[in-house]
C-alpha cells in the first residue's frame, strides 16, 4: 500500500534535502581544496629544506677542522646539528642504508624510531631526482617526505638525508575546522527544519482550510469560506476558491429559486387542464372543442413560461451577452419601428444620442421590447409610449416611458422578482417573468434597471449601463411621433 505523505512533509523534506546536499558539496569541496593546500605547503617546505642542504653542501665547512668535509657521516652529523626541525617535521640521516644520525633536540616526529619508515626509505633509496613522496606507517600515520642522496669526494659511503612531515598532524587543523563545520551544518539544518516547518505550515494553512471547507460543502450549504489574510499565491488561491463558492452559491440559489418558482407556477395550469379534462363530456363535441382550446391555451402559456425560465437560467452564464459597438440613435429608431405595430398608441422618441456604445444589441432590444410590451398592457389607445437614450454620469441610459395607470410605490422594487406582479397587474396576461428578464439582461451588462412611477401617473423604466467605451459625436433631444 502506498504511504500517504503530507505536502508539508514533502516540502520540508525537499528543502532539507537541497540544503543538506548543498552543505555537503560545499564542505567536501572546501575540505579537499584545503587539504591540497596543506600538501602544497609541505612540498614547498621540503623544497626549501633540500635547497638549503644543497647550498650548505657547496659552501659549508667542517667547524672542527675549518676545511671541507671529508666523510659523508661527518657532513650529515653537522647538518643535523645545525638544523632544528619545524613543528610536525622529522629529520633522519642514513649512511650505507643504516640510521646514522637524528636530531639531538626532542621532536615529536622521531623518524629513526619507525622501523617501517626506515625500511621504506632504504628500499626506495634517494634516486637521482629528489621529489616529494607519500607513505603511511602504523606508528606515524601518513608521511610526506623527501630523501636527498649525499656523497663526499674521497668517501665511498652513500648517505641519505631524509626530511619528513606528518600529513595527519599538518591537516589536523583542517580536519578540526571541518568537524566544527559539520556540527554547525547539522545545527543549521535543524534550524532550517524548524523554521521551514513553521513557514510551510503558515503557507499551506489556506490549503488545509480549503480542504476542510470543501469537505463541509454540500448542495444545501455553500456558506463556508476560507479566511484570507496574506497576499501570496496561496492566499490568492484561497480568494479564488472563495469567489468560486460565491458563484456556486448564487447559481445553486438561482437554480433552487427557479425550480421552486417553476413548480409553483406550473402547478396552476396543470390543475386547470386536469380539472377540465376530468369534467369534460366526451360525448359533447362542443364541450370537447372548448376544453381542447383551453388546454392548448394553457400549454402555450406553460411553454412561454418554460422559455422564460430557461432564459433566466442562461442569464447567469458569462456568454449570455456578446457586447459589440452599437449606435444608440439607430438602436432607438429600430426599437420604436418594431414597437409601433404592437398597438394603437402615441409612439414617441424622447431623446436620441449619436454615440457608439459596447453592448449586446439583441439582448438590449429584447429588454426594451419587453418593457414596451408591459407598457402596452397597462395603457389605453391614445396613451403615449416613448423611448429614449442618452449618456449621463458615465452611463448609457435607455428608457421606456408611458402614461398608463402607473405602479404603487410599495410594488416598485418587488416587480423585478420572478413571478411577482403589482396589485394593478393582477388579471393581466403574462408569466410574471418579463421584468425579471429585463433585470437579468441589465445585470449581465453590469448595469441595473429602475422604475420611477406613481399610481395614475404613468411609469418610466430606465436601463442604466456602465460605459466601457463610448464615442460621442452629437447629442440631440427631440419629440418625435411615430
Amino acid at each position: 500500500m502506498r504511504v500517504r505523505v503530507a505536502v508539508r512533509t514533502r516540502v520540508l523534506a525537499a528543502v532539507l534535502g537541497v540544503a543538506a546536499v548543498g552543505m555537503l558539496v560545499a564542505g567536501v569541496t572546501s575540505f579537499l581544496v584545503q587539504r591540497e593546500r596543506v600538501d602544497s605547503s609541505i612540498d614547498d617546505r621540503l623544497a626549501q629544506e633540500v635547497e638549503e642542504l644543497r647550498e650548505f653542501a657547496s659552501t659549508g665547512i667542517d667547524p672542527e677542522t675549518g676545511a671541507s668535509f671529508t666523510t659523508v657521516s661527518r657532513f650529515l652529523e653537522v647538518v643535523l646539528q645545525r638544523n632544528v626541525p619545524d613543528r610536525n617535521e622529522g629529520l633522519l640521516a642514513m649512511v650505507d642504508g643504516r640510521v646514522a644520525w637524528w636530531p639531538a633536540v626532542d621532536v615529536g616526529m622521531r623518524l629513526h624510531e619507525d622501523d617501517e619508515f626506515v625500511a621504506t626509505v632504504e628500499d626506495q633509496g634517494g634516486g637521482t631526482r629528489v621529489r616529494p613522496r607519500t607513505t603511511r606507517t602504523e606508528d606515524l600515520g601518513s608521511l610526506r617526505y623527501a630523501a636527498v642522496p649525499v656523497t663526499v669526494p674521497g668517501d665511498e659511503a652513500a648517505g641519505l638525508y631524509v626530511i619528513g612531515y606528518s600529513r595527519d598532524l599538518e591537516q589536523a587543523g583542517v580536519v578540526d575546522a571541518y568537524q566544527t563545520f559539520a556540527v554547525v551544518a547539522l545545527a543549521s539544518l535543524a534550524v532550517v527544519g524548524a523554521v521551514g516547518w513553521a513557514v510551510a505550515g503558515r503557507l499551506l494553512r489556506p490549503i488545509s482550510a480549503l480542504r476542510d471547507t470543501a469537505q463541509r460543502i454540500n448542495d444545501t450549504d455553500l456558506s463556508g469560506r476560507i479566511p484570507v489574510t496574506g497576499t501570496d499565491d496561496i492566499s490568492a488561491l484561497a480568494r479564488t476558491f472563495n469567489a468560486m463558492l460565491d458563484r456556486l452559491e448564487v447559481a445553486f440559489a438561482g437554480q433552487r429559486d427557479a425550480l421552486d418558482d417553476a413548480g409553483h407556477e406550473l402547478r396552476t395550469p396543470i390543475t386547470i387542464i386536469r380539472g377540465h379534462l376530468e369534467l369534460m363530456d366526451s360525448a359533447d363535441p362542443a364541450d370537447v372543442a372548448e376544453v381542447r382550446g383551453l388546454v392548448l391555451d394553457e400549454l402555450d402559456r406553460m411553454h412561454r413560461m418554460v422559455d422564460d425560465l430557461v432564459m433566466l437560467a442562461k442569464a447567469k452564464r458569462p456568454d449570455f451577452v456578446h457586447p459589440r459597438p452599437v449606435e444608440l440613435d439607430r438602436l432607438v429608431d429600430d426599437v420604436i419601428d418594431k414597437a409601433s405595430a404592437l398597438a394603437d398608441r402615441q409612439w414617441r422618441v424622447d431623446a436620441r444620442t449619436s454615440a457608439t456604445v459596447d453592448l449586446d444589441q439583441q439582448r438590449i432590444t429584447q429588454a426594451l421590447l419587453q418593457l414596451i410590451s408591459n407598457a402596452v398592457k397597462f395603457t389605453e389607445p391614445g396613451d403615449t409610449i416613448a423611448v429614449g437614450a442618452q449618456l449621463a454620469g458615465g452611463e448609457a441610459r435607455l428608457w421606456v416611458r408611458d402614461t398608463g395607470i402607473g405602479i404603487a410605490p410599495e410594488d416598485a422594487e418587488r416587480i423585478f422578482d420572478r413571478f411577482t406582479r403589482g396589485d394593478v397587474g393582477r388579471g393581466v396576461d403574462g408569466s410574471g417573468l418579463g421584468l425579471a428578464i429585463v433585470s437579468a439582461i441589465a445585470e449581465a451588462h453590469r448595469g441595473r434597471v429602475t422604475v420611477d412611477s406613481r399610481l395614475g401617473g404613468g411609469a418610466v423604466f430606465v436601463i442604466s449601463l456602465p460605459l466601457a467605451g463610448a464615442d460621442v459625436t452629437d447629442d440631440l433631444v427631440e419629440e418625435k411621433e411615430a
